[in-house]
């Protein structure tokens, strides 16, 4: 069976389930193009605001295919470097996203699926689920976004030992360390993220690209620069139709609904 990025949608959100069973739902470029194909519809989309990323079987992602990493030692290098452009398509894509993506993770995320992970806005975790960045246990370096998304999230010797250990980080350590957003009890950690996607389906979606764009934009930006993004973010805001119905529902104590 071939593996695959199985795509549905529930309400408004986007489900993209990774289903690669025979190999604990490993990724490769067939799952990468259909994850850029799968967001780049969604985004003109205005039936969906929310994605939600998860694999079958109660398995997140075992991360790259070893026995394809294997056979790639006998080509040439660009052969493995193009694979990994298309993986950093994907996590690029997901990262810069104007609409919020959620991680549901069961059973382990390892290696690129940590990566892709992390890439998410938001990352809702089995409390006996386990990730790993798997890359030092093989001789390799990461992938994926790795060091960044780490590198951006914990201190130096935090994300270090993550990643030149290799160690199998628990769920619940990762969401005291702020990682994880929402431990979930075994086998409900889709459903948890649903809940979550839903209630940000129900706000402005176009402040929610600027929230996501503003913290992507963050790390590399001066404060004065920063500060000036801000702004001109919250005019934009303020002046688009949900501006207004959004304080004028607040003010008249009701639920706003956004276009």
């Amino acid at each position: 069976m071939p593996a695959e990025l199985k795509s549905t949608s529930q309400g408004k959100t986007l489900v993209l389930t990774i289903h690669n069973p025979e190999r604990r739902n490993a990724i490769e470029p067939a799952i990468y193009a259909a994850g850029v194909e799968a967001l780049s519809v969604a985004e003109n989309s205005d039936d969906i605001r929310s994605v939600v990323i998860t694999g079958s079987d109660n398995m997140f992602c075992a991360g790259g295919n070893l026995q394809r990493l294997l056979a790639n030692r006998q080509e040439l290098p660009e052969v493995q470097a193009q694979s990994i452009e298309g993986l950093h398509n994907w996590i690029e894509m997901v990262r810069t996203y104007p609409k919020p993506i959620i991680a549901a993770v069961e059973g382990a995320a390892a290696g690129a699926g940590f990566s892709l992970a992390l890439a998410c806005d938001m990352v809702v975790a089995a409390r006996n689920a386990v990730f790993v960045m798997a890359y030092s246990n093989v001789a390799l370096s990461p992938d994926g976004g790795a060091s960044w998304s780490l590198a951006q999230a914990l201190p130096r010797q935090i994300a270090t030992e993550i990643l030149m250990c290799g160690d199998r980080i628990p769920a619940e350590r990762l969401h005291t360390l702020g990682v994880v957003n929402q431990l979930a009890d075994p086998g409900s950690a889709l459903e948890v993220a649903m809940a979550l996607a839903e209630r940000l389906n129900a706000r402005a979606p176009n402040a929610l690209a600027s929230i996501k764009e503003l913290l992507n934009d963050a790390p590399g930006n001066h404060l004065t620069k920063h500060l000036a993004s801000e702004r001109d973010h919250f005019v934009k805001n303020l002046h688009h139709a949900n501006g207004g119905v959004g304080i004028s529902a607040f003010l008249d104590k009701r639920t706003p609904t956004y276009e």
